[in-house]
């Protein structure tokens, strides 16, 4: 593994867009992490483009989540100034941030996911997807925005709120199921987690109860599922990673159809959570896999994607 003692690490943090406080909670778990491997942590608190990364560091570690740290922008802006960061390229952070772009690969691959239609909110053209349906803003992340629309009246209220985010709204199939979720380190699968609310789904109240102080969730890890239906959820996930170009980390969002067992992908993160709570470090935990490795595992596979 590599040895990170006395390297110059930049940690990215916060970020200009809905999911800053989630960011710097992240950022503040790292950074922690990386000092514990002896290295050199320079944090910058990001909250646009004007911001300076020391020449003279081993990587950026890019830490924002959801707009601009995700989506391609910040990328974009470190190749530019010819600084290493994690994860992801500029060009596949752009295709798997972006909900219905990220379904059109799916699709092209051949990978399980729900019927959709990226809806446009001015009523210019009907809807295609029947009741019950959930509306999601295409180019957020932490499932902000998220509503599960079971009736009209759900369906307005969601609207109003899709409204905020842009002028379109991806309406999807909902499916009645398990909520799962994959992790990928390089070519590893890691183990499936079963995610169970205790009330509501997987918002962003249940995601980050110490955000919110009222959402509650049980973890499973590894899934009491089949050997069999293990292999189809994290042969789905892996290829879903795949088909738009990953080949650093992210995980993988899952719905398992009660029905069938059938396993149904959702959307990429290509820079997830890594809190307390988040739910790629219990995947990498779950196969011995420690947090401060973890997050050197991460810098491994970047710099040689970088290269």
């Amino acid at each position: 593994m590599l040895d990170i003692a006395g390297k110059k690490i930049a940690v990215l943090k916060g970020g200009p867009g809905s999911e800053r406080p989630v960011s710097l909670k992240t950022a503040e778990s790292v950074a922690e992490a990386l000092r514990s491997k002896g290295a050199e942590v320079i944090e910058i608190d990001v909250t646009g483009p004007d911001f300076e990364v020391p020449a003279d560091v081993l990587i950026a570690m890019n830490l924002i989540h959801g707009t601009f740290g995700e989506d391609g922008q910040l990328q974009s802006l470190l190749e530019e100034r010819g600084i290493p960061y994690t994860g992801a390229g500029a060009e596949v952070s752009r295709i798997a941030f972006d909900k219905a772009l990220s379904k059109e690969k799916f699709i092209a691959a051949e990978v399980p996911t729900p019927r959709s239609q990226d809806y446009k909110l001015d009523g210019s053209e009907p809807l295609q997807i029947s009741l019950p349906f959930v509306s999601k803003p295409p180019r957020e992340g932490s499932s902000v925005g998220v509503n599960i629309c079971r009736t009209e009246a759900e369906w307005e209220k969601a609207r109003a709120e899709a409204a905020k985010f842009g002028a379109t709204t991806l309406i999807e199939e909902f499916i009645e199921g398990k909520e799962l979720t994959v992790g990928m380190l390089g070519d590893d699968v890691l183990p499936i987690i079963h995610i169970e609310p205790v009330e509501g789904f997987y918002d962003i109240n249940n995601k980050y109860p110490w955000m919110s102080g009222t959402g509650k969730t049980l973890y499973h890890c590894p899934a009491a599922l089949d050997p069999e239906t293990t292999y189809r959820v994290q042969a789905a996930a892996q290829a879903a990673f795949k088909s738009c170009g990953n080949a650093v980390y992210g995980r993988v969002d899952v719905m398992l159809r009660d029905s069938d067992n059938a396993p149904f992908v959702l959307e990429i993160n290509t820079i997830p959570g890594m809190t307390s709570s988040s739910l790629l470090p219990k995947g990498a935990a779950a196969i011995g896999i420690d947090f401060p490795d973890l997050c050197v595992r991460i810098i491994e596979l970047s710099l040689a994607a970088r290269a």
